[in-house]
């Protein structure tokens, strides 16, 4: 039977590639966002992919209507296997430059939205004792960076969100399981979309920067195993280890580079440039997946691919160790 999968943010970027890739498995997707054009599309990547898509429109700022939208997918598709938190939104803005209710929204859909969605899946998973939840995180729920203070601030309270309800769940002794995954820079539509406040240049993901797919790649393989966290892409690595190690080191680092580190300095900002902060700019139409950044974005991470397959490689390399010892023990007794 095919499973049964939400995906919230779907609409575009790493929740609508994480569909795709659901579908690519046969499986029923429930695709949960605001733009109507988006999801539209989101829908027909689906079923091209060989799985079913069902969209349901939803605000993740609003507990009621997540709450809604599920029972709307368990009336129309089953039960509820995983449960995918996709959504985000953002603001490229110093904290001096940002108003209080743009740093309220983005931490309602953000945070809220991945706890009400949390939430949602937990009713209907804790009964049967059965089920999966995939947090997206990012590098930056574990280091701050400048210009993004609210969604920094929202990732890290993902951060322990997740620490938390993880070890509720294993004092409870329940299989229902949760795994974040931390994200690198992304070519995702975003970019295009966010609000800034204070820059002159078009915005960028840090670089190195990852196709979407990428992250959706982690994203399907943590809903078929107990992790508790995935780093995708070794810009990842480098940025949570190197804070573990020297963190006054990368404060002075990201207060020099990371300002124009985040803005192409090729590209002016367009004065009448929309943003998704407040209202869907995909109503009208299907923007897509990816973002503009396609020249220079990776479809493939290395460190992802050892990441995900080290169980294998830990066991060919014992395996290789025992071989080489017996061969060596064989040429000693010859001798």
């Amino acid at each position: 039977m095919s499973r049964v999968v939400v995906v919230t943010g779907a609409s575009a970027g790493v929740g609508r590639a994480s569909a795709r890739a659901f579908g690519c498995q046969g499986a029923k997707v429930a695709l949960l966002a605001r733009g109507r054009g988006g999801l539209e599309g989101a829908a027909r990547e689906v079923r091209a992919s060989g799985g079913e898509a069902l969209i349901v429109h939803v605000d993740v700022s609003d507990a009621a209507a997540v709450d809604a939208a599920a029972s709307t997918v368990e009336d129309e598709l089953g039960p509820i296997d995983v449960w995918v938190n996709a959504a985000m939104t953002a603001i490229l803005a110093k904290v001096t430059e940002t108003r209080p209710d743009e740093f309220r929204r983005v931490v309602e859909v953000t945070f809220l939205g991945s706890v009400y969605g949390a939430m949602a899946a937990l009713k209907r998973m804790l009964p049967r004792d059965h089920g999966k939840i995939v947090q997206v995180g990012s590098a930056l729920a574990r280091r701050g960076i400048p210009l993004q203070a609210s969604y920094c601030g929202a990732k890290h309270g993902l951060q322990g969100f997740v620490e938390a309800l993880r070890t509720e769940l294993i004092h409870d002794a329940s299989n229902v399981k949760l795994t974040i995954v931390q994200l690198p820079g992304l070519n995702t539509t975003q970019f295009g979309w966010v609000r800034t406040r204070g820059l002159s240049q078009h915005p960028q993901p840090v670089a190195p920067i990852f196709q979407p797919e990428v992250a959706a790649r982690a994203i399907t393989w943590a809903a078929d195993h107990d992790r508790r966290e995935i780093w995708v892409g070794r810009s990842t690595v480098k940025t949570i280890v190197g804070n573990w190690l020297a963190p006054s080191y990368v404060d002075r680092y990201l207060a020099k580079h990371a300002f124009k580190g985040q803005q192409m300095q090729d590209r002016p900002l367009a004065d009448d440039r929309e943003d998704y902060l407040f209202e869907p700019v995909d109503d009208d139409e299907d923007r897509g997946t990816h973002g503009i950044f396609d020249e220079r974005a990776s479809s493939f991470s290395p460190q992802l691919w050892l990441n995900l397959h080290r169980r294998e490689l830990l066991a060919a390399g014992g395996i290789a160790a025992a071989t080489g010892i017996a061969l060596a023990a064989i040429e000693r007794e010859r001798g």
